[in-house]
């Protein structure tokens, strides 16, 4: 069994995996472009040792900060980790919001040899063209078609896209869609943001540079690219934490666009005052279909 859990940041995809993970017996394999990443704890609401209870997790923290890591990557190594956990006859959870990494992982989504695409999640349209703009090449798509400037991008950095962006499913699977209204979804990643400054994601961005790390990951990632401006005098603190927000909220209204339109997802809304009822409800229908 291969059950995939998703949804925009904040709906509480993580604390569902561990349940169904209880529940099914499974292991649970991440599909978050920057959980990938060693040192990048707080600011990508990785799940904490404590939260794991004993569940194998993979694909967590498996490169260094410094590294890039494609979806060509992913690819590779979340279909591996799957032919392992079968082979054992174990039950699969993946979980994250980085659609592309789903796609690329379960669907016979091909890559030319040695080629690797990015969707840039945390960029915004007019950032991916900043960053075309410092090939000096004229943009050549309007700033709200970012799939034209997406592909743009990716043709200066990487020489290449796809060979083959089939919808046709490798595996059996069940994909599960947490969300919520925009207002309370709005919220919730506000008082993330929040609650990871309370946690320590200043110190945990301020390491970083101090070690005068400006990789892809950081510059790209957000919580991190917005404080880094702050620790550079672009902004205050203040300014930053809302930046963080803003951008978290677009995210998370990308992540939707983009699950809605590639997968057929069953969705559930998020209970957040009784989690334990979205629980159920999701064990419910994953009995009876």
């Amino acid at each position: 069994m291969i059950i995939v859990i998703t949804g925009p940041t904040g709906v509480g995809k993580t604390k569902l995996s561990i349940e169904l993970a209880k529940y099914y017996h499974a292991e649970i394999i991440n599909a978050d472009s920057m959980q990938v990443y060693k040192e990048l704890d707080i600011g990508t609401a990785k799940v904490k040792e404590e939260e794991k209870e004993n569940i194998p997790h993979h694909l967590f923290d498996i490169c260094e900060v410094e590294d890039i890591y494609t979806v060509y990557d992913y690819q590779k190594d979340c279909r591996a980790m799957i032919k392992t956990l079968q082979e054992k006859n174990t039950n699969i959870i993946i979980v994250g919001g980085t659609g592309l990494y789903i796609k690329a992982a379960l669907y016979d989504y091909r890559f030319k040899e040695e080629s690797s695409l990015d969707e840039y999640e945390n960029l915004t349209n007019q950032e991916i063209i900043d960053k075309i703009k410092e090939y000096n090449v004229e943009v050549n798509s309007h700033i709200n078609n970012r799939r034209r400037l997406v592909r743009q991008l990716n043709k200066l950095e990487h020489d290449l896209v796809t060979e083959k962006t089939g919808n046709t499913p490798l595996y059996d699977f069940k994909i599960i869609g947490l969300t919520t209204d925009r207002e309370t979804l709005y919220q919730k990643i506000n008082d993330r943001v929040d609650q990871m400054m309370e946690e320590g994601l200043l110190n945990e961005v301020e390491e970083l540079y101090q070690k005068n790390i400006h990789s892809k990951a950081i510059m790209t990632g957000i919580g991190y690219k917005e404080l880094y401006q702050y620790f550079e005098h672009q902004c205050t603190l203040e300014d930053a934490i809302n930046k963080i927000k803003q951008n978290s909220r677009r995210y998370a209204k990308r992540q939707y666009t983009f699950l809605k339109h590639q997968f057929d997802v069953k969705w559930f809304e998020t209970n957040y005052d009784n989690f334990h009822q979205t629980v159920t409800e999701v064990i419910s229908y994953l009995d009876q279909n």
